[in-house]
């Protein structure tokens, strides 16, 4: 563990139990004085004493966590990029968010709901001068917030995942084969029947829950595992209304829609829990060196489902790699982001072309790897392949997409795609960056925008 200074966070822990310099000292067994040198910031917050905060407080040790630091440093350059203080140092900022991790969230949050404001602006330009009705505005910063808050949980909630678990086992699930008893269970205790029918696509989407009649619709097209997942997010509607609450009252999620995307969120992360208990999951997957297709076969789910689920094993004593995990169509709209760790993905102007995500369009079922160097000298290994869903048949539309898994270069040699790469040669890194507006290569071949670094 490198040196870290947590002065203020330790002051705030402080605060918040409403107790005294010397009471703490005396609760974690050192000096009032050596205390106080921790909280001025002239004495680093070590191993030994980060654990007995733990003991004594039950503080969860990611409020410490240098990653997440990482993270807000980089959401906080990208707002005073955008608002024209690029020009504040790297050391600045990261004081900012190590000593005032709260203001620093908070000058986050205002831009984000400025930009949202500003959005909403001009959609309600746009649409008086077409003659729609301001009724039919929607409101965009809700999927933005439900990220922000899985990704504050490194993408992993715990509660979710114990309760799919004991789920498995009580009702006798088995791997690659969840449909069978999860319909049966979702008819004894529920009373729900499912309906598998020649749907087309565009009616409902993957599922339709008919309350009235206790019938959960299901397309034709999607695979028995795919059916599974729909089941499971339906049970967890179902059985989990009260775990679902509680989660979205403690996320402070802002408005009505908010909630609503948060619950769905929540409720499809219960159904990849459930069709791939992590336990055993991640038994699997450390097993065959993460190898997606053939997790993909072995679970009876798609590849990427797959990809999303390795991006949320990260339970306390039992992690998996900490991956990042993107999801974008062919014009670049980032659908889908989650991030274990303190991999970037900016909020500003798209993403780098250079990016191996992009590739995978030009050469679809083949799966794409890049060793991806970033401006700050950090190294990344990604893979990505292009996946296709929707209803099945001639001249009826589908769905296409890129998606990308990456994890930092010195867990790659883990991963089966690595084989046969030299990941020692600093040569094989191809330089690519978060987004033109906020990166800081300017001799790139690709860039589209001058930087609102160096304005």
């Amino acid at each position: 563990m490198s040196k870290v200074y947590m002065g203020v966070r330790l002051q705030r822990l402080r605060e918040e139990h409403r107790i005294t310099q010397v009471a703490l000292a005396k609760a974690l067994g050192i000096s009032p004085s050596y205390l106080n040198q921790i909280e001025r910031n002239q004495r680093p917050l070590t191993v030994p004493i980060l654990l007995r905060i733990n003991a004594q407080f039950g503080v969860d040790v990611q409020f410490f966590a240098e990653d997440d630091e990482a993270r807000l440093i980089a959401d906080v350059r990208d707002v005073l990029a955008e608002t024209g203080a690029g020009t504040v140092s790297v050391a600045e900022t990261r004081s900012l968010a190590s000593n005032m991790p709260e203001i620093a969230r908070a000058v986050v949050e205002l831009h984000r709901r400025g930009r949202a404001a500003a959005e909403r602006a001009d959609a309600l330009a746009a649409q008086l001068g077409d003659g729609h009705k301001f009724a039919s505005l929607a409101q965009p910063g809700a999927n933005d917030e439900v990220r922000d808050y899985l990704n504050r949980r490194c993408n992993h909630v715990a509660e979710l995942d114990q309760a799919a678990e004991a789920i498995f086992l009580e009702s006798g699930l088995a791997v690659g084969d969840v449909a069978t008893r999860l319909a049966q269970r979702l008819a004894q205790r529920h009373g729900v029947r499912i309906a598998v029918a020649g749907a087309d696509d565009t009616a409902f989407g993957k599922q339709r829950f008919d309350t009235g009649n206790r019938v959960l619709h299901l397309p034709e097209y999607l695979r028995p595992g795919q059916q599974a997942f729909q089941m499971a997010m339906q049970l967890a509607l179902l059985e989990l209304g009260e775990v679902l609450d509680q989660l979205i009252r403690d996320g402070g999620f802002a408005g009505a829609e908010s909630q609503r995307l948060a619950r769905i969120g929540l409720a499809n992360y219960f159904a990849g829990a459930l069709v791939m208990p992590y336990a055993l999951f991640l038994q699997a997957a450390e097993e065959l060196s993460y190898d997606i297709e053939r997790l993909s076969n072995r679970f009876g789910v798609g590849f990427e489902a797959v990809c999303h689920r390795l991006s949320t094993l990260q339970r306390p004593g039992a992690p998996g790699l900490p991956f990042f995990f993107v999801r974008v169509d062919r014009a670049g709209n980032v659908s889908k982001r989650h991030s274990a760790s303190d991999f970037h993905f900016s909020r500003i102007g798209g993403t780098c072309p250079l990016w191996i995500v992009y590739e995978a369009f030009s050469q679809p079922e083949r799966v794409l790897t890049q060793i991806a160097g970033m401006p700050d000298g950090r190294n990344y290994f990604w893979i990505a392949r292009q996946v296709v869903s929707g209803a099945v048949g001639y001249g009826r539309p589908q769905k296409t997409f890129a998606v990308g898994l990456g994890c930092d270069l010195r867990h790659a040699h883990r991963l089966v795609y690595s084989r046969g790469l030299d990941l020692s040669d600093p040569g094989a890194a191809t330089p690519i960056g978060v987004g033109c507006k906020v990166c800081e290569r300017q001799r790139c071949p690709q860039r589209a925008f001058p930087s609102l670094l160096h304005q």
